[in-house]
């Protein structure tokens, strides 16, 4: 769904309110796609503060289904997105990518709500999402689960070239 920006554009202080639906159902990255369980509507407000620069603020709320980094159980993450932003229409693409403004949001004079929801999702997702502060991970021979419980498998013999390691570890360990 597109925004058409050219009623706001040429006219100065004309101020645009929408509250705009999102059709993405999934954000995808390099690291995966992950879906949207929670989507409401973009509340977005454009203001053209004269000569063609257009003022932008808005706010969405999107819940994401994240796995755990440590067991793989889904997570529920919550964002808050407050988006601002301020926009040079005067400009040509390659002077925006001169001046490291990411406007790519904006397509033949129209606003495109899911790349600019999208581009402050990528600034707000986590680098590591855990399902719980303790969160004990998986079994690296089986891959069980071990927060529900022992898995059974028998723990692997330690190397006995790190003995001389374990011994600095012990005698340093804090009680």
């Amino acid at each position: 769904m597109l925004l058409d920006l050219t009623d706001v554009l040429f006219q100065d202080g004309k101020v645009l309110e929408r509250s705009l639906s999102l059709e993405m159902d999934r954000f995808s990255i390099r690291t995966g796609s992950f879906p949207l369980t929670v989507r409401t509507p973009l509340q977005l407000t454009v203001v053209n503060a004269g000569e063609k620069v257009l003022d932008m603020e808005g706010h969405v709320e999107l819940t994401a289904v994240i796995p755990c980094a440590r067991c793989l159980s889904p997570v529920e993450v919550d964002f808050a997105l407050d988006i601002q932003r301020r926009v040079d229409m005067k400009m040509t693409p390659q002077e925006r990518e001169e001046a490291l403004e990411e406007t790519n949001f904006i397509e033949d004079g129209a606003l495109v709500p899911e790349t600019l929801v999208r581009n402050e999702l990528l600034v707000q997702w986590p680098v590591r999402v855990l399902c719980r502060e303790d969160c004990k991970g998986i079994c690296s021979q089986c891959g069980a689960n071990l927060n529900e419980g022992p898995c059974g498998c028998q723990e692997p013999d330690p190397d006995p070239r790190m003995a001389a390691i374990r011994d600095i570890f012990s005698k340093f360990k804090e009680v």
